[in-house]
């Protein structure tokens, strides 16, 4: 059975969206999801399911989560062979002294407009640096991702896309775990 993570987009941040974990799997597991593991309470979900269609999964985990929690919430869903790809794939990581505690990735929804793309060099400063993939944004932050300009709500913005940041910690944990399904 396919294996997927799900990111879900500004949930319990500073206590708006409140979604207890617990409450997340129950929902997961309800949909018909099996093997449903959550990771930190940001809403990170992995686990198995029938349907073979990430956008569907999207959609089916955000209307269900509108419909038991009154908010929506964006969700974006990667198989477990796209995240795979994601963690193999980083620039960055070929690189000398990059500290991968300053590294983020920003999962895109869709894929952005190329020219929008090209609006992202505006956000960046001098020593923040980011690197497009089809549906990814990689960003080294040496200033730390609290301070850069290429914050999520910016980078949405500017792509006309929805977007979800996760640090790099966390993508490579999302991937372990789901390797392990």
């Amino acid at each position: 059975m396919p294996a997927y993570i799900a990111m879900l987009r500004g949930v319990n941040v500073t206590g708006h969206n409140p979604i207890k974990m617990e409450q997340l799997r129950g929902l997961c597991n309800r949909l018909g999801f099996q093997r449903v593991e959550t990771y930190v309470q940001s809403g990170n979900i992995v686990f198995q399911g029938k349907i073979e269609n990430p956008a569907v999964l999207s959609k089916r985990i955000g209307e269900t989560i509108l419909n038991s929690f009154g908010f929506n919430v964006p969700v974006i869903v990667r198989t477990s062979k796209e995240m795979e790809n994601v963690v193999a794939n980083n620039p960055f990581l070929k690189e000398k002294d990059v500290d991968p505690s300053k590294l983020h990735v920003t999962f895109l929804q869709g894929a952005a407009q190329k020219s929008s793309l090209n609006r992202l060099e505006d956000l960046a400063t001098s020593q923040d640096r980011f690197y497009p993939a089809s549906r990814e944004i990689y960003l080294y932050c040496p200033g730390g991702y609290g301070r850069t300009k290429l914050s999520n709500n910016a980078i949405e913005k500017v792509l006309s896309v929805t977007t979800t940041t996760r640090n790099w910690r966390t993508t490579n944990m999302l991937l372990d775990m789901v390797s392990k399904l």
